[in-house]
């Protein structure tokens, strides 16, 4: 039975393709348990992390941190049984390997291929094994580790330590992926720094100094006027939806402006109840309640175009655009229509919670069958939204201002929002998206009479 086994990258979702490698959790050399952490990847999903499919010790990464790899590739290998000896002799194919613990690359000859002096190169764990394991010598600048056993032996011939080696010229740089990335972000140009890492590395503190010392970037070659992005993962998935939808599906956007004051009020004697106290209330909460409600009147609103057919779903996904740090997410809360209010309100705070942690799992992406965007919390008061694939309406829901507004014959100060609802005109005619709007507006405008009509 083969020892060594390589995991590749899993399908982390529908019809994903690829994935980027934002951390490693172990290192070559650990040993890992069944089903322990990894990796953390980030799909054109959602940011998870990996589990371990068997339990064993870490031979190689294939793959360093900032990479995209395709799904099924290999991104790292096992030994399943660590303690039985000697690993059989490698092929040419596996001799190279990623460092991704140390600060300096791999040097030649501890990992495999033709070393300095002529000497043939062993395999971490492969030839014979001594009382004392002794660590590889470390960079200069590394902390020292004291001599102790070790599961697994680097057998090498004596040779001296390699002298350090100066950062390299003509404009290459050293650094790693984080390193790169930081550098990015802070808009610092790598080649204008001196690097104080191993090996002439540019670290992380280097890239934090130049943004903040003014010998440092006076130093600095001017920066372009331009700056270029990757387009990838979130953004990447969001781009090609957004595109599609917006050339298949016919988009049609209505309006309703809403004096939702009896709303706020509402919310107010919520939070003052005694069993709400430690429940987050917001007026999305209130929102989600009036769509699910105005669902229930209109099912053919929560349906999908299938080409010959028209799909009406009997149950709602609720979708909530959420921004975070990697891009729009519009992860779902499963069958909302069966919560109670007060295990929606739990829903909706549990799933934009885990969202702007970036902790959102696949499937929370996928099976969305109505999304509500706020556009609110920007101070925004509405916008014409694209429909989320596979979707026929999304509501938009703006920002609530006081507003002079004609109340029962009187010009009053109320509380107001606009209301905007697109939808697919193959499958919603103006007059059922109006009948919707209109219901989703009147529940707000008088929720406790809504209920007590509706329910």
């Amino acid at each position: 039975m083969t020892r060594v086994k390589e995991f590749n990258l899993p399908d982390l979702g529908e019809g994903l393709t690829e994935g980027e490698i934002l951390k490693w959790l172990v290192q070559v050399g650990d040993t890992i348990a069944l089903n322990q952490p990894i990796v953390e990847v980030e799909t054109a999903k959602a940011a998870v992390e990996i589990p371990a499919k068997w339990a064993g010790q870490v031979t190689r990464i294939f793959h360093p941190e900032g990479t995209t790899v395709e799904v099924g590739a290999p991104i790292i290998a096992i030994d399943t049984d660590p303690g039985s000896g000697a690993l059989p002799a490698p092929s040419a194919a596996s001799l190279a390997a990623v460092d991704v613990a140390g600060d300096a690359p791999v040097e030649p000859g501890l990992i495999g291929g033709p070393a300095p002096g002529g000497r043939t190169a062993v395999l971490v764990g492969y030839g014979p094994k001594t009382t004392v394991a002794k660590r590889r010598p470390r960079s200069a600048g590394a902390p020292v580790v004291p001599d102790e056993p070790a599961p697994v032996v680097e057998v090498v011939a004596p040779v001296a330590p390699p002298p350090a080696v100066a950062a390299p010229a003509g404009g290459a740089v050293l650094a790693k992926p984080p390193v790169r990335k930081l550098a990015r972000d802070l808009g610092v140009d790598l080649t204008g720094l001196t690097g104080t890492g191993p090996n002439g590395s540019i670290s992380r503190d280097d890239v934090l100094a130049a943004t903040t010392a003014p010998a440092a970037v006076a130093t600095k070659p001017a920066v372009g006027r331009e700056e270029r992005i990757p387009v990838k993962g979130v953004r990447k998935l969001t781009a090609e939806n957004m595109v599609a939808s917006a050339f298949t599906a016919p988009h049609v956007t209505e309006f309703l402006t809403v004096d939702v004051t009896r709303s706020m009020k509402a919310l107010d004697r919520l939070k003052a109840h005694r069993d709400w106290k430690d429940v987050r209330v917001s007026p999305l909460l209130l929102v989600a309640k009036a769509v699910l409600l105005a669902v229930k009147r209109h099912p053919m609103v929560n349906s999908t175009w299938a080409g010959e057919e028209i799909v009406v779903k009997h149950y709602v996904n609720l979708g909530i655009a959420a921004a975070t740090q990697r891009g729009l997410i519009v992860p779902n809360v499963k069958d909302a229509q069966e919560l109670t209010t007060r295990e929606l309100a739990d829903a909706l705070t549990a799933l934009v919670s885990t969202a702007r942690e970036g902790r959102t799992p696949p499937a929370d992406m996928t099976g969305g069958t109505f999304t509500i965007t706020s556009v609110g919390v920007f101070g925004v008061d509405s916008g014409t939204p694209i429909l989320p694939p596979g979707e026929s309406a999304i509501l938009v829901f703006g920002a609530v201002r006081e507003q002079p507004w004609v109340h029962k014959g009187k010009i009053k100060v109320r509380q107001v929002t606009t209301l905007g609802l697109s939808f697919d005109h193959r499958i919603i005619d103006g007059e059922l998206g109006s009948k919707f709007l209109r219901d989703v507006g009147a529940f707000l405008e008088d929720p406790e009479g809504a209920l007590l009509a509706w329910s």
